[in-house]
């Protein structure tokens, strides 16, 4: 069984989810929110590179699924949104773990079934896939989200991946054991 950690990175909240798969089924290992703390912006980058970094050290993950960032309207917000992906990207790359990354529609797709489903569409689909009983906060399920995902399409040889206007492509995935 592998063990998958799925982020949802964010400059205020990073979410973060992580799950044991065997390529079938899924099983919930643990979830959470990073607050990020600091008084400017790397202070914050910082947080989140350690923050998530202490997460990878207690979970020991062997995969890493990360959203990618959308732009909405506010192209600053969507800059700073990306610092902070990059952050939590560099904290993975930085103990040698391959990092995939997914757009928000397939992540939606992949587990609620629809690439527009809401955040608390998302929250019930991954309490029932997950079979929680408590179900988890908007941007911890976010993060199983990723973590389911990246589980889903790790097995396949060619995921399609949304690449923004109704547009598809293709990407090849390594097999890593």
């Amino acid at each position: 069984m592998k063990l998958i950690l799925g982020i949802d990175p964010g400059s205020v909240i990073t979410g973060y989810g992580v799950i044991r798969t065997d390529g079938v089924r899924d099983f919930h290992v643990a979830n959470g929110s990073i607050r990020i703390k600091g008084d400017n912006l790397p202070e914050k980058l910082g947080c989140v590179l350690r923050e998530v970094g202490a997460v990878i050290d207690e979970w020991q993950p062997a995969e890493v699924g990360i959203e990618q960032v959308f732009v909405a309207k506010n192209p600053m917000s969507a800059l700073k949104l990306g610092q902070a992906r990059g952050a939590a990207i560099c904290a993975a790359v930085a103990r040698n773990l391959p990092v995939h990354e997914y757009t928000p529609r397939s992540i939606k797709q992949a587990v609620a079934g629809y690439g527009a489903a809401d955040k608390s569409q998302m929250q019930s689909m991954i309490s029932i896939l997950l079979s929680l009983k408590d179900m988890p906060g908007p941007d911890a399920a976010d993060g199983l989200a990723v973590a389911l995902c990246h589980a889903h399409s790790r097995g396949l040889g060619s995921v399609a991946v949304s690449a923004g206007g109704g547009r598809r492509r293709n990407r090849r995935w390594s097999s890593a054991p």
